[in-house]
């Protein structure tokens, strides 16, 4: 029997292989080991198609992002072209110093009826 890491490194390769066109991809490099996430890379980077990644690996973003749609604080969505670094470098542009500064999420109540 394959562990969970392993059917999901088994269900990535499959999915990379397939003649899909578009790939929608949510944390991939959650439990992969060095030598998977860097074919995982190459891989992406050879798709023919278009892949939407969804992560925090700010690292793999960098790697194989051309363009990142940002969800930021109060709801903003900012849309930009480039790689991780590039969207950090305008990010700090807009913001400044408070782009560093740590804040905290403001919940808005949900109303009940």
């Amino acid at each position: 029997a394959l562990s969970g890491g392993e059917r999901n490194r088994l269900h990535l390769a499959r999915m990379l292989r397939s003649r899909a066109n578009v790939l929608l991809l949510d944390e991939p490099t959650n439990d992969l080991d060095v030598d998977t996430l860097r074919a995982l890379e190459d891989a992406l980077l050879e798709f023919p198609g278009c892949v939407l990644v969804i992560s925090h690996d700010r690292w793999f973003l960098d790697r194989i992002a051309t363009h990142i749609l940002a969800f930021e604080d109060e709801g903003r969505v900012v849309w930009r072209e480039g790689n991780y670094s590039d969207y950090e470098a305008d990010r700090r542009r807009r913001l400044g110093a408070e782009a560093d500064r740590p804040h905290r999420l403001r919940y808005k109540r949900l109303r009940v009826g």
